[in-house]
């Protein structure tokens, strides 16, 4: 079993380009036609998978808004969502 804290490595081809072994794969759960994010820190890169990614920042970014609006339960929630849909 892979765990999440491991060593890998692999050759760069001419064109750039680099084949992510199958372990590396596995941890970020990618797999064949799923892109992925390079992230430059401070010299240092980081490979994340492209909707995992975007899935963090948009949870970040509306982090509290919920309790902006009102919707504090999951009572609130269902209540907004019943309201929506009769509009419909």
């Amino acid at each position: 079993m892979v765990t999440d804290n491991f060593i890998d490595n692999a050759k760069v081809m001419s064109k750039g380009q680099v084949t992510i072994p199958k372990d590396v794969r596995n941890v970020l759960g990618i797999e064949s036609g799923d892109r992925i994010t390079f992230i430059v820190e401070n010299g240092n890169v980081r490979i994340v998978n492209s909707a995992i990614y975007a899935m963090q920042i948009l949870q970040k970014d509306l982090e509290g808004k919920a309790s902006e609006v009102g919707l504090d339960t999951e009572d609130d929630i269902n209540e907004l969502i019943k309201d929506i849909r009769s509009e419909n």
